[in-house]
């Protein structure tokens, strides 16, 4: 997912985080769910004296809830680039900034590179060191993503030095 916004005149602000469908509360209902069934059939089952199938239920919801946990604090994943005429700033992190990047942007070349997949990699490279983003993104967003980076680049490049 990209949102893009201008905040004042030539300052952009693109916030870059993977797509995922279950959110909120409907993580909660989806997972407890899951759970209800699972646990009741192995509570059925302990019941009609098949004893063994509960633990494994029990089981079975521990590895799905890590499973899920996992897939969540995956899709937390959030880049956010700061695009303005004098510098380029680049945050990585989930719930806070764990790594940032800054470089002036006279100093800095967006490269678009192709994997062996295919696919689009995104990375700016400054003083001969290479700062990879948005590897989580989608073919679509990746294409947005790049025609938008494009459009910035182009629209600053034209504005005469120091505005």
């Amino acid at each position: 997912m990209i949102k893009i916004e201008e905040t004042t005149e030539n300052n952009f602000l693109i916030e870059i985080s993977p797509n995922y469908s279950l959110r909120g509360w409907n993580r909660i209902i989806f997972l407890s769910s899951l759970v209800f069934i699972c646990l009741s059939i192995g509570v059925f089952f302990l019941i009609m004296g098949a004893g063994l199938v509960l633990p494994f239920a029990g089981l079975e919801v521990v590895l799905v809830l890590t499973c899920f946990y996992l897939s969540f604090r995956w899709s937390k994943q959030k880049e956010i680039i700061y695009i303005s005429n004098d510098k380029i700033k680049l945050e990585k992190g989930r719930l806070f900034k764990e790594k940032t990047w800054e470089e002036f942007r006279s100093f800095v070349v967006l490269e678009v590179e192709r994997d062996q997949h295919n696919s689009d990699k995104f990375c700016f490279q400054s003083k001969g060191r290479r700062f990879y983003f948005g590897s989580f993104l989608n073919d679509e967003d990746k294409l947005i993503l790049k025609n938008e980076l494009k459009r910035i680049i182009n629209q600053l490049n034209t504005l005469s030095p120091g505005l």
